[in-house]
């Protein structure tokens, strides 16, 4: 018995690009950030209590820790705005992937649009530099003395993960 083709409509595809979004980008963001922060900011109160070398330098370095997190976290929020925006039949197909049974026969996207734009040879380039950045200040702040490793670690994250959650704000 011939199969039915499945053709997905336009307002199809955005929905699925949007549920991917609040399910893969959005509900972990906010997950993964509230962890961070709430274990940035007790490693920064146990270094102010227990350890007594809390000075302006460690708020001002933690706080440039955020801060560069939150610029790294727009950045790809960007990037994926721009995805949704121009390519969301890729996100859709994610979501239709993610979502697909494992062991059903025949259900396999083969054919997975392509995210062919300008520059897209340099995306991989730039993650990679970005959480080499992150993890570099957040070493270069430790060895500095005036952060401790765990605030220093977590803080940088809890701002990149806050970002992508705040900044997706009235688009989904």
């Amino acid at each position: 018995m011939p199969k039915l083709i499945a053709r997905h409509r336009p307002d199809q595809i955005v929905q699925q690009a949007q549920y991917y979004v609040k399910s893969y980008i959005l509900l972990p963001s906010g997950i993964v950030g509230l962890l961070c922060m709430v274990g940035g900011v007790g490693g920064l109160g146990y270094q102010l209590l227990a350890t007594d070398n809390y000075t302006w330098d460690t708020f001002f370095q933690s706080t440039g820790l955020i801060v560069l997190g939150v610029v790294m976290g727009i950045a790809q929020t960007r990037y994926h705005q721009f995805l949704f925006a121009q390519f969301p039949e890729v996100l859709a197909a994610r979501m239709r992937t993610a979502t697909a049974k494992k062991g059903s026969k025949g259900r396999q996207d083969a054919n997975l649009p392509v995210i062919d734009h300008q520059g897209r040879q340099l995306i991989p380039v730039a993650y990679g530099l970005g959480a080499i950045l992150i993890l570099g200040t957040s070493w270069f702040a430790t060895m500095l003395g005036q952060v401790d490793a765990v605030p220093a670690l977590l803080l940088p994250w809890a701002g990149f993960y806050w970002a992508r959650l705040f900044f997706w704000r009235g688009r989904v």
